[in-house]
């Protein structure tokens, strides 16, 4: 049976595109209705490929927005300029279309099954993207476990998941959410600038001695500064646990 489950998950589907929407400037959220979807743990994410007519294909990996509470499936993709795939995925792509993908994929970077403490987000950019799935899922299912967000984003117009995320302070979720902005703040900004370093998490972090589980997401050089600044400050390393992608001009 356990074989069973493996080919399925990996096997591509036609999903429906149910919907689309900007999610911001750059970043675009599509709605998609898979027909044999098995459900999905917050955090994993889906491959999808693109097929053009002469029959290059390209295929690449997106985290899934979506809380496994829901039926239909997010992903939000950002666009890249010079990419082959988030051109498409944001621009051309319309309701009603069929887009193939694989998944769902990945069980290391999840949210913890039996969390044994309070949950830490940290997220750069888009990778706040499968931190708005776990955060679903921690208000679906109800979950009593402190969780906090700290968010590094450049502007205010570049947040993603602020239906979700709310405004910090509000009750759109449950959890203790921080955005800083990198790149300018508007009037009446009451939350911090500047990127994450020892001192925001000094501040807006669970402590080390709470023995939180930490998930870090966003670019490589994003992630890499983050987890420093962690082990520094005295969190345990094997309480750590990061996922990472290739740069984008940085939060």
């Amino acid at each position: 049976m356990a074989g069973t489950a493996v080919r399925r998950r990996l096997s591509w589907q036609r999903a429906e595109v149910l919907e689309l929407r900007h999610e911001t400037p750059r970043a675009s959220r599509l709605t998609l209705r898979p027909p044999d979807w098995t459900g999905h743990r917050a955090g994993q994410h889906v491959d999808v490929r693109l097929t053009a007519p002469d029959g290059y294909t390209a295929q690449r990996s997106y985290s899934l927005a979506s809380p496994p509470e829901r039926e239909a499936v997010d992903l939000v993709v950002e666009r890249l300029d010079d990419g082959e795939v988030s051109p498409y995925l944001t621009e051309e792509l319309r309701p009603g279309d069929l887009l193939e993908l694989r998944g769902p994929i990945g069980g290391y970077f999840v949210w913890p099954a039996a969390p044994d403490g309070p949950v830490q987000l940290i997220a750069g950019g888009s990778g706040v993207v499968p931190f708005l799935a776990m955060l679903g899922h921690h208000r679906a299912s109800r979950s009593s476990v402190p969780v906090r967000l700290l968010y590094s984003a450049r502007t205010v117009d570049d947040i993603i998941g602020r239906a979700e995320l709310g405004e910090p302070g509000s009750d759109a979720t449950d959890a203790e959410v921080t955005v800083t902005l990198t790149r300018g703040a508007p009037d009446g900004w009451t939350g911090p600038t500047g990127r994450v370093d020892s001192a925001l998490l000094a501040e807006r972090t669970f402590a080390p001695d709470r023995r939180p589980q930490v998930l870090v997401c966003g670019p490589t050089t994003f992630v890499e500064t983050v987890a420093r600044g962690l082990i520094d400050l005295g969190h345990d390393p094997g309480r750590v646990k990061t996922e990472r992608f290739g740069a984008s001009g940085g939060p």
